[in-house]
């Protein structure tokens, strides 16, 4: 499974690129907006920013939702990186640019994606990524690790070659059950790449290991 990082505060970036694992990144206008870049131009230097830190792919939203708009941006981001990956919204007009994108290489992120249905159309289109929100299914009470289950299915039938990215990761757990579903790439913020690393016992036998190194020295 894929690890990317859903962020765009570029020292979280850097740390988790320095673990080793870190395969791509993901980021959207909320997270800019969080790190104090706003306006064209900056978030589009903050774009190549990241692609600088990173060798894997990094998602650039689109913020048109007309298939006019949706093309013109999503061409300036291809643009600007060879790892740009044009994240376009689930919506009619989303599915019809993601049409148009896949025909023309470029590669995309479709996302907010809330059932298996519109996994299938995003995927129909040609979506590189299909990115299912699990932590907002999980925060009205609907079962968000059910809906990668579902699309993992109907992708395995027909052979789909479009990558399920579990986006809206919240925690630890969140990832190895993606893991075990067969979630292609899960996305979420650096402490639930970093809880993987702790376990208790890990801290008890490396506490000993020292203190019974230090007996003999």
């Amino acid at each position: 499974m894929k690890f990317f990082i859903d962020t765009a505060n570029l020292d979280q970036i850097k740390e988790a690129q320095d673990l080793g694992v870190l395969d791509g990144v993901t980021t959207n206008p909320s997270l800019m907006a969080k790190e104090g870049i706003t306006g064209k131009e900056n978030i589009i230097n903050h774009y190549k920013k990241i692609c600088e830190i990173v060798t894997g792919d990094v998602s650039a939203e689109v913020i048109s939702t007309d298939y006019e708009g949706i093309i013109k941006e999503g061409e300036e981001l291809a643009k600007l990186h060879d790892q740009i990956i044009v994240k376009v919204p689930m919506i009619k007009d989303g599915v019809k640019a993601i049409k148009y994108f896949s025909d023309n290489n470029i590669k995309t992120n479709c996302t907010l994606v809330f059932s298996a249905g519109q996994a299938l159309l995003a995927a129909k289109a040609g979506a590189t990524y299909v990115s299912p929100f699990i932590g907002r299914l999980d925060d009205i009470s609907t079962d968000g690790l059910n809906l990668i289950a579902e699309i993992r299915m109907i992708y395995d039938n027909y052979g789909f070659n479009t990558q399920i990215l579990a986006a809206s990761v919240r925690h630890t757990m969140h990832v190895i059950d993606c893991a075990k579903i067969g979630a292609d790439v899960m996305t979420g913020p650096l402490s639930s790449i970093e809880g993987l690393l702790r376990h208790p016992l890990t801290d008890i036998g490396l506490e000993k290991f020292l203190a019974d190194y230090k007996k003999g020295n």
